[in-house]
């Protein structure tokens, strides 16, 4: 009878190991299908995370800014412009179009805040040897006229404040370019009116007479230039 039990045991402990073994065999089956699936699908993935960035860069660009490597000098001069003084002025420019009885349909307006640098002063270049005439020590100059050299925009610090346009329009894309255009030349004529030329022309006789004071001219009296008209 003991044998019988015995008999039956070993029995159940082999049918166990057997299913234990079983068990782990088909486990290990699933763990490496499972890893052969990933892998199998990785390049899916990868295609699918691409096309993702594929699309996302075709929906929002980014500029792309490629200079001509090719460089042309289209002319060479020589300067002996002295720079006297310099001018930063801000101008706030309306620009518009439209703005008639449909306005508010098709009108385009701005409001654009222009900050641009004036340099003006005397080109020494445009001096000739009859402008400078020594008389019993005293050297006497005739300064060319005063002129501005410099007028133009900081695009760093101009922009765009506001802008409105009729429901049924994008909007002129000419406008803004008119805007800066009339901005530069109202910069220029604002420096102008506030007296700058009168400024570069005073600036300039200081830095001459001392200049000049330094190579053996005690005096030296500037007369004015007559304007060319």
């Amino acid at each position: 009878m003991n044998n019988d039990n015995n008999k039956i045991w070993v029995l159940v402990i082999g049918a166990l190991l057997i299913l234990s073994m079983m068990a782990l065999a088909v486990t290990l089956v699933i763990r490496q299908s499972a890893q052969n699936a990933r892998e199998a699908l990785q390049p899916v993935n990868d295609l699918a995370s691409n096309l993702g960035t594929q699309v996302s860069q075709v929906l929002h660009p980014t500029p792309t800014v490629l200079p001509d490597p090719v460089t042309i000098v289209s002319k060479v001069r020589t300067l002996a412009r002295l720079e006297t003084i310099q001018y930063s002025i801000e101008k706030v420019i309306t620009a518009e179009t439209g703005q008639e009885l449909f306005g508010s349909l098709f009108g385009d307006r701005l409001l654009f805040v222009a900050h641009g640098v004036v340099i003006a002063g005397v080109d020494l270049e445009k001096l000739s040897p009859q402008d400078l005439q020594v008389q019993n020590g005293v050297l006497y100059v005739r300064l060319p006229v005063p002129e501005v050299f410099i007028a133009t925009l900081d695009n760093d610090k101009s922009y765009v404040y506001n802008r409105e346009t009729g429901l049924l329009t994008k909007g002129d894309i000419n406008l803004e370019t008119a805007a800066r255009r009339v901005a530069e030349d109202e910069i220029k004529r604002g420096a102008i009116e506030d007296g700058i030329l009168d400024q570069a022309r005073q600036n300039a006789k200081n830095y001459l007479e001392r200049l000049l004071g330094s190579i053996g001219f005690p005096e030296v009296i500037f007369i004015e230039a007559t304007p060319t008209p």
